[in-house]
């Protein structure tokens, strides 16, 4: 049996492992990792402000959380605390509380994510560094930088981006747990899925799975410890997320915003309505679509080809055939390891959260965006990390020499396939990546690496080959402005492929600015400058005009807040000084906005501003 501090055995009969303990590491380690470290922070921060507000939705509520505590610990939509986003508030922290250091801007709210990006990649580096060696872990943090929708989400305003990091967390914790059936790091782990939670509810839990399959497998303990163990993980993952879910449920309603997206103004329904089970099976809340065979909204037909059709091909999939070939190959030649060898435990780790993730979002049936798959960027470069280290280290073995080339000639047909949907963009491309796939797998199966010198030159081929066309598409996304709520990675011209989505603007994007109505709003000394149907048309007000603005029902106007009684006493109080006309109303749903614009219209002065109407709620028809 290998022990904690021993190098694991090679798959395919290779060599002994590169020494990981930090006295023993090759000298061009730490360069390297600091390349890649600085290369990701320039990639991520680069023209970081180009993106402006990004999604105007989650901006508002940051801003929000510049000027109100209770806006920020509850993630509110404005400082007056009428409703909150549909999300845990664990994201907004995070770049209200640099607003509040910095001042409120773009680039004070985007870098911290970015910031998540570069934390991410480094984490991952460690984790995979400690069971397969530094190359491997060079390898991985370099693949998830440039999956082109980590290079979307690390330099937007969703909360994917402090998400991911979180579960890389928990994920390089359970690699230390694993060492020395640690139970502290396996707590950890918990607690990091747990404040995951408080980032983007259950998505974080999709990789428990793998974190509970590898620690009982392969933690150097008997059984009976290791399951009390993870149990202990389990419990600081209740405690870690429950904690926010109560102070929520304890606070009087009163008191506090509505939380939005909720059918009963809870947390916990939330989570488990429509952030929760309405998203996988639809309903709460929860739009499907997508074609005949049941997809979820935005995201094609349900099915395992999802993950490689128009709208989530190009977003994660470049590697991803390479990844599962990877894990089969890896898991077959480690088959008689020893339990707790740690290759074999990097591979359940990383392959436990690549098929769960992958399956949960192929078959989704609510609510489901191409974004979403940047929660599966970590486990696809953890398996190219550990899998094509490993099978280059073992490459003078004839079955470990074809599942590398198996690995190579999938990524570049496919990777061929993915540009040809993008026809207009760097038509070349694809015919170079073809060419250099051939050449890198013909050397492979004959043994071209064998000869003097050749072994170098094939491996930096098979290296290119491999990462040309996600770099290329990473890189060409981080160059260009996202906004709107359904981000997408790509060249401008892959918006009609899937690529570009509502990313220009669109759903969620801009929001009303009407420059004559945000010089209007300026002037105004209330507790809300205006009031608007859905958040929509209020971020753009809110964010032009640095005013509080009042988003009547929330994301899309259907959440029951405020009521018509209490809009009216704002009104009645002084608090409110114009309402403005349009915006959303709500998918017929329990929002009160329809009410309210009709008694504004009957009660109150309009006047067109720009091209806005415009009632000025300081103005009742009663008193003319």
């Amino acid at each position: 049996m290998t022990t904690a501090s021993a190098a694991p055995p090679r798959i395919a009969g290779a060599g002994p492992v590169a020494a990981t303990r930090a006295g023993d590491r090759p000298r061009w380690v730490r360069p390297c990792v600091a390349v890649l470290l600085l290369a990701t922070a320039a990639l991520y921060l680069w023209n970081l402000s180009a993106s402006g507000y990004a999604n105007d939705f989650y901006a508002m509520a940051v801003q929000a959380g510049t000027k109100n505590w209770e806006a920020l610990f509850f993630g509110s939509l404005d400082p007056g605390n009428i409703i909150t986003v549909d999300k845990p508030p664990a994201a907004m922290w995070l770049m209200a509380l640099s607003g509040r250091v910095f001042g409120f801007s773009s680039w004070s709210m985007l870098a911290p994510n970015a910031l998540c990006g570069v934390g991410s990649v480094g984490l991952l580096y460690l984790a995979v560094r400690r069971t397969t060696g530094p190359a491997a872990g060079l390898l991985a943090g370099s693949v998830l930088a440039l999956t082109p929708v980590a290079a979307v989400m690390f330099k937007f305003n969703n909360p994917d981006a402090l998400l991911v990091l979180l579960m890389t967390l928990g994920a390089w914790c359970t690699v230390r747990a694993l060492e020395k059936a640690g139970t502290w790091w396996l707590v950890l782990a918990g607690v990091a899925i747990g404040f995951g939670f408080i980032a983007k509810m259950l998505q974080a839990f999709l990789v428990l799975p793998a974190f509970a399959l590898v620690y009982l497998v392969a933690a150097p303990t008997g059984l009976g410890k290791r399951i009390l163990q993870v149990l202990a993980a389990g419990l600081a993952v209740v405690v870690s997320a429950g904690w926010y879910v109560a102070v929520v449920a304890l606070w009087p309603a009163s008191s506090r915003p509505y939380i939005g997206g909720s059918t009963d103004n809870s947390a916990l329904e939330l989570a488990f309505g429509y952030n929760g089970l309405g998203r996988i099976f639809g309903g709460d809340g929860n739009r499907t679509g997508g074609g005949g065979g049941g997809g979820g909204m935005f995201g094609g037909d349900t099915g395992l080809t999802r993950m490689f059709g128009s709208s989530f091909g190009s977003e994660i999939s470049w590697l991803l055939p390479a990844a599962l070939i990877a894990l089969v190959a890896g898991l077959w030649f480690t088959r008689f390891f020893p339990r707790t060898d740690r290759t074999r435990a990097g591979l359940l780790l990383w392959g436990g959260w690549t098929v769960v993730t992958t399956l949960v979002f192929s078959y989704m049936s609510g609510t489901i965006h191409p974004y979403y798959t940047v929660a599966l960027a970590p486990g696809i470069a953890g398996l190219i990390g550990i899998g094509g280290i490993e099978l280059w280290r073992g490459r003078h073995n004839f079955p470990a020499r074809v599942a590398l080339a198996l690995m190579i000639a999938a990524t570049g047909v496919w990777n061929f396939i993915l540009l040809d949907r993008v026809p207009s963009w760097q038509s070349w491309l694809r015919y170079v990546i073809l060419v250099l796939t051939a050449v890198v797998v013909a050397g492979l199966l004959f043994g071209a690496d064998r000869l003097r010198d050749a072994g170098i030159v094939l491996g930096v081929g098979a290296l290119v080959t491999g990462m040309l066309g996600t770099t290329a598409y990473a890189v060409v996304t981080a160059s260009v402005p996202h906004t709107g709520s359904i981000p997408a990675s790509g060249p401008a011209e892959a918006a009609g492929f899937g690529g570009g989505g509502f990313g220009g603007g669109g759903f969620g994007g801009g929001g009303q600015s009407d420059s004559q109505v945000i010089a209007l709003l300026k002037g105004t000394t209330t507790k809300w400058a205006a009031a608007t149907n859905g958040s929509q048309s209020a971020a753009g007000l809110a964010l032009n005009s640095d005013k509080s603005v009042m988003a009547i029902g929330g994301f899309d106007g259907s959440d029951p807040a405020p009521t018509l009684a209490q809009f009216q006493q704002y009104v009645a109080d002084g608090d409110i000084t114009y309402y403005v006309s349009g915006g959303m109303g709500g998918f017929g749903g329990r929002g009160g906005g329809g009410s309210i614009a009709t008694w504004v219209e009957q009660n109150f002065h309009s006047t067109t501003v720009g091209s806005s109407t415009v009632y000025d709620l300081t103005k009742p028809l009663s008193a003319s």
